[in-house]
């Protein structure tokens, strides 16, 4: 069991990475086209429209109650004690959890 909750861990905190770093080189390669001026023409904004993941998707729901984000914050100071997360990983899932 301990090993699947890592496994499960491991792939959030990755995906939850890969997710923002994604959507920050979209959102950087966008406004550089927008400055430059010549970027393309016809297909940017069609490209925009698929590649701009839905936020409600990627965040949890704004009404999240004091007692949920006090069990999650928990689940990750255990991991973070087992070695699952690091001290890097275990501050970002911190903030993110705390800013919702």
């Amino acid at each position: 069991m301990p090993g699947l909750l890592r496994g499960i861990a491991r792939t959030a905190v990755i995906s939850g990475t890969a997710t923002a770093v994604s959507n920050r080189v979209s959102r950087r390669q966008a406004g550089r086209w927008a400055q430059q001026g010549d970027g393309p023409s016809a297909a940017a904004p069609a490209q925009q429209a698929y590649s701009t993941p839905a936020p409600a998707a990627a965040e949890p729901p704004a009404s999240v109650s004091m007692e949920a984000k006090i069990g999650q914050l928990k689940e990750l100071a255990e991991l973070k004690e087992q070695g699952v997360l690091s001290e890097a990983e275990f501050e970002a899932q911190k903030s993110r959890i705390l800013e919702a």
